[in-house]
C-alpha cells in the first residue's frame, strides 16, 4: 500500500511539474515549484482523505464522511490563486495562472484518488489550453500594450493619439500628469489600448521616437 502511495504522489508531482515548466518558460508568478507543490499537496490530502482514517471507520458507531478533507482542497487553493491575480488599473493579470494552479490542484486529486489515465488526460489537455492554444490563437487575438511617456510639452499626447487613430490602432484609455523636476514643468503620460500583432509594439516605439519634446518612452 505505502508503494501504491509514492506512486501516486510521483505521478502528481510530474504532472504539476510539467504544466509548472510551461508557465516557467512564460515567466508566469507562478511556476515550476509552485504546481509542483499545489500537484503533491493535493494528492496527499486526497491520500488521508480516502485512507487516513480506515482505522476509525471500522467502529460501527462513526460514520465519515472522506470526501470532505478533499473537497477542502477545492475551496482553499482558491486562496493561492487569489495571489497571483494582479489588477493594473482596468487590466487583470494572472487568472491563466490561477487557473492554471486550480486544474493542478484537481489533477493531484485525482491521482490521489487512483484514476491515474483521467489525471494524465487532465494534464495533457491543461497543456494544450495553455500552450497550443495560444499558439493557434495568437494572430487572431488582440494583444493589449501600455505606453508611458514623459515630455517637456502636454501637447505631445495630441500628437501621438493622432497617430494612433490614423493606423486604426484601438485606444482603451489614457491617462496624463502633471510634475515638477528640476524646476521644470514636465508631462507624464499613460496610454492604453489593443494591437493585432504583438510586433507592431516595435512600430509604435519608432513613431513615438519620432515625435518631438519626447523625453522617455517604455512600451508593455
Amino acid at each position: 500500500m505505502d508503494i501504491s502511495f509514492i506512486t501516486s504522489l510521483s505521478l502528481s508531482g510530474l504532472l504539476g511539474a510539467i504544466i509548472g515548466l510551461e508557465r516557467e518558460f512564460r515567466s508566469k508568478e507562478a511556476g515550476l515549484r509552485t504546481h509542483f507543490l499545489v500537484a503533491v499537496g493535493s494528492t496527499l490530502i486526497m491520500l488521508v482523505s480516502k485512507y487516513g482514517f480506515t482505522d476509525i471507520i471500522q467502529n460501527d458507531n462513526i460514520v465519515l464522511d472522506p470526501s470532505r478533507i478533499a473537497a477542502q482542497v477545492v475551496s482553499g487553493i482558491g486562496f493561492l490563486g487569489a495571489g497571483t491575480i494582479i489588477i493594473q488599473k482596468q487590466f487583470v493579470r494572472g487568472l491563466t495562472t490561477a487557473a492554471g494552479i486550480w486544474a493542478t490542484s484537481g489533477i493531484g486529486l485525482t491521482i490521489g484518488a487512483g484514476m491515474y489515465t483521467i489525471g494524465i488526460s487532465a494534464t495533457i489537455f491543461v497543456l494544450i489550453g495553455l500552450e497550443i492554444l495560444s499558439r493557434v490563437f495568437k494572430n487572431s487575438l488582440h494583444h493589449i500594450f501600455s505606453v508611458k511617456l514623459k515630455s517637456n510639452s502636454k501637447a505631445s499626447i495630441e500628437t501621438v493619439i493622432d497617430w494612433f487613430e490614423s493606423n486604426n490602432i484601438e485606444i482603451t484609455s489614457y491617462d496624463c500628469s502633471e510634475y515638477l523636476e528640476e524646476n521644470k514643468t514636465l508631462y507624464s503620460f499613460e496610454i492604453k489600448g489593443k494591437l493585432k500583432r504583438e510586433k507592431d509594439k516595435r512600430k509604435i516605439y519608432k513613431a513615438i521616437q519620432a515625435c518631438p519634446d519626447i523625453q522617455t518612452i517604455r512600451i508593455e
